[in-house]
């Protein structure tokens, strides 16, 4: 049974991160898994609303951490990436906005993938982080393009310079989220709202995502190319090289920017 669930229920379909053991950290797997679903998606019109959720304690806690700047795959780095980007591309593609409600985590690839979506709701006490940088890699997902355009530079390179956590309240006044809510009620309030988008007109909503989404997704693609040649270059760095040998050695280490 796959960790990535899809069900539809009329013209609802909701996918849930069924990893709670490891906070619905994301490997493999799970990655062909919710590109399976966003594909199935994409070919079906009678889903008109879609809400993506978490089991256990958090939405997602992001890449499994065992995983970062390790390949287990035959496919090389450029590849993989490659795979990902158009993998995650396919929300661009459904006609029914996706509402992602975020509990306890949602970090990293998770939290970018989140902000590639419509909406995002939170419940009180969820956080958001973009680590990245602190396991010597850069956000590759393209949802620090999404992020920027919602919160602008200062915000985007705090949150990706120093890792910090920005907690549910924070990301509310910052328009990150459009709803904080009582972790009770997070899963009623997303099935509310997507009932709400369910019941109006198929090609109002189609037509009104189209709009939006012209408007932000050019930017968030030709950041995604970046990151594709800069995270190539970063995993084949003497850096990451170094970053990686120092942590496995119990050491500082020593950067040469190159």
């Amino acid at each position: 049974m796959s960790n990535v669930r899809l069900d539809i229920d009329g013209p609802i379909a909701v996918i849930t991160n069924d990893r709670p053991d490891k906070h619905n950290a994301f490997d493999d797997d799970m990655d062909l898994a919710l590109f399976e679903i966003l594909g199935e998606l994409r070919s079906r019109p009678d889903v008109r609303a879609v809400i993506w959720r978490g089991t256990g304690k958090s939405f997602s806690s992001g890449r499994d951490v065992s995983a970062i700047g390790v390949n287990q795959t035959s496919m090389s780095h450029h590849e993989l990436m490659t795979r990902g980007h158009r993998g995650i591309q396919q929300l661009f593609d459904l006609d029914a906005p996706v509402i992602v409600a975020c509990h306890g985590w949602t970090l990293g690839g998770s939290f970018q993938r989140a902000l590639l979506c419509d909406i995002r709701i939170a419940a009180t006490g969820a956080r958001f982080m973009l680590p990245e940088v602190g396991h010597g890699v850069i956000p590759d997902t393209g949802g620090v393009a999404r992020l920027f355009q919602i919160c602008g530079p200062g915000l985007v390179s705090d949150l990706v310079l120093t890792g910090r956590v920005l907690e549910a309240e924070e990301a509310l006044a910052h328009g990150i989220v459009s709803r904080v809510v009582a972790p009770e009620a997070l899963d009623d309030t997303a099935r509310e709202m997507a009932e709400r988008i369910a019941a109006a007109p198929a090609a109002t909503v189609k037509l009104a995502r189209r709009v939006i989404g012209r408007m932000s997704e050019p930017q968030v693609r030709a950041s995604m190319e970046d990151e594709l040649i800069g995270q190539t270059y970063v995993n084949r760095s003497d850096d990451f090289a170094e970053f990686r040998a120092a942590r496995a050695e119990g050491r500082q280490p020593r950067y040469t920017g190159s």
